[in-house]
């Protein structure tokens, strides 16, 4: 058995190094890696009796809003909808493998951080790269609305920098601040300059602001890269105002387009998704619609409606026309899957999660559990438009960094499993 476990343990650390990699060009080996992981876990756990991790608060919750879930979509949707609510479990279940079985060991958390940063390296010569020479090493240009590809084929790189770049070079910067003198402050006001224009010139809206977020939380906390942080505001904004002569594209998108989707958002293609999926929870409030009911449900005439009690006018918002997969939001999400209840315990679960990655951080210490922690909260942050979680690579990016951040945390904020925990590292009881 204890060969099998260390034997066990090494695929899964084989499996996870590359998810970054994976979730730029390998969608579906990414799915196939995150349940194999889950599948191993859970073997892991019978083998060796390694149960504790069960008695976390998260576990508890995200196992009621998996219930929460399946119930909805047996009372509402079809056997299809069951069995991918079923399946919906794995995701959890790999959060926890990364929490409890792999990422715990410091060395390998520096393996998949030299992986992340490899990455967001990537990205960031990719983007230039393809500003420079107007197409990518593979032979595109710019997306249909003007975003930046970087080294990819459809617009994922602003997701991609701001999942790989903010808990690999935003450490970096912090580091080089904490130095003595000036150097080290310019030094990481120019790294982060460097992060912003990137995105700026990948012009995609929440990304950015995304990043933004981020470095301004940073600023707060961390008081010797204040300064640096206010500069970097500053210069891009400047590096904004010169966008119609550098790159129109990315302002038309930045500038232009964001204004116009703020003055009439109702009618924006954001307002109307909102919309809808708030007519289907105020129709469905305790059931919702079951695992992808938005998605069925979009087309139907039956909530072609506007929310009078937010103030937002009868109208048909779009009707068909104006649907899409999901409703770009992860709250409204769960809503239109399990109603109200599954909202709220999605809440209950966001909460515990941040309440664990955030316990004892000290960020001059730890400038990269400082970052992850960001992640979390950025992640989880209400208030914007996102692609759906139940998908990749938005599913791989989110729960790596909730496992990571998890796995990063004291031992007194994580797990204390007595004997059992000495089976993670391969040792009978």
């Amino acid at each position: 058995m204890q060969q099998a476990e260390l034997w066990m343990r090494r695929v899964v650390t084989g499996l996870v190094i590359p998810m970054p990699l994976l979730l730029l060009y390998a969608l579906a080996p990414a799915e196939i890696v995150m349940t194999g992981v889950a599948v191993l876990f859970a073997v892991h756990c019978i083998m060796c009796r390694d149960w504790c991790w069960l008695r976390q608060a998260w576990v508890i919750v995200a196992g009621l809003l998996w219930g929460d879930i399946v119930l909805s979509s047996a009372m509402t949707g079809t056997a299809h909808a069951v069995m991918q609510a079923l399946c919906l479990v794995r995701y959890f279940v790999f959060v926890a493998a990364l929490q409890h079985w792999v990422l715990p060991d410091p060395h390998i958390r520096g393996v998949l951080l030299r992986a992340y940063g490899a990455i967001a390296l990537w990205l960031v010569v990719g983007c230039w790269q393809q500003y420079l020479c107007g197409r990518n090493f593979m032979g595109y240009g710019r997306w249909e609305d003007g975003a930046l590809l970087g080294p990819l084929w459809a617009p994922r790189a602003g997701q991609a920098l701001v999942m790989t770049g903010l808990p690999t070079l935003f450490p970096y910067a912090i580091r080089l601040a904490m130095r003595e003198g000036v150097r080290g402050r310019v030094m990481a006001a120019g790294l982060l300059l460097g992060l912003v224009l990137t995105m700026v010139l990948v012009a995609q809206r929440m990304p950015l602001l995304c990043l933004l977020a981020g470095m301004a939380a940073v600023g707060i906390v961390v008081p010797r890269l204040r300064g640096g942080v206010v500069a970097v505001v500053l210069l891009g904004a400047v590096g904004i105002g010169l966008s119609p002569v550098l790159a129109p594209q990315a302002y038309h998108k930045l500038v232009v387009n964001f204004l116009m989707h703020m003055q009439g958002f109702a009618q924006s293609p954001y307002g109307m998704l909102f919309i809808r999926a708030g007519v289907m929870i105020w129709h469905h409030p305790w059931l919702g619609l079951g695992f992808d009911g938005f998605r069925h449900a979009c087309p139907d005439p039956a909530y072609f409606h506007g929310l009078p009690w937010l103030g937002v006018a009868e109208d048909t918002y779009g009707g068909a026309g104006g649907c899409n997969l999901h409703p770009h939001n992860y709250y409204l999400l769960m809503g239109t899957m399990g109603g109200v209840p599954a909202m709220l315990l999605f809440i209950a679960l966001a909460i515990c999660w941040l309440k664990a990655v955030c316990a004892g951080i000290i960020p001059m210490r730890d400038p990269q559990r400082l970052m992850l922690a960001i992640i979390c909260g950025i992640v989880f942050w209400p208030v914007q438009s996102t692609s759906s979680f139940l998908t990749q690579p938005s599913a791989g990016w989110m729960f790596m960094a909730i496992g990571w951040a998890l796995a990063a945390c004291p031992v007194a904020s994580r797990l204390q499993c007595g004997e059992q925990g000495s089976n993670r590292e391969g040792r009978p009881q």
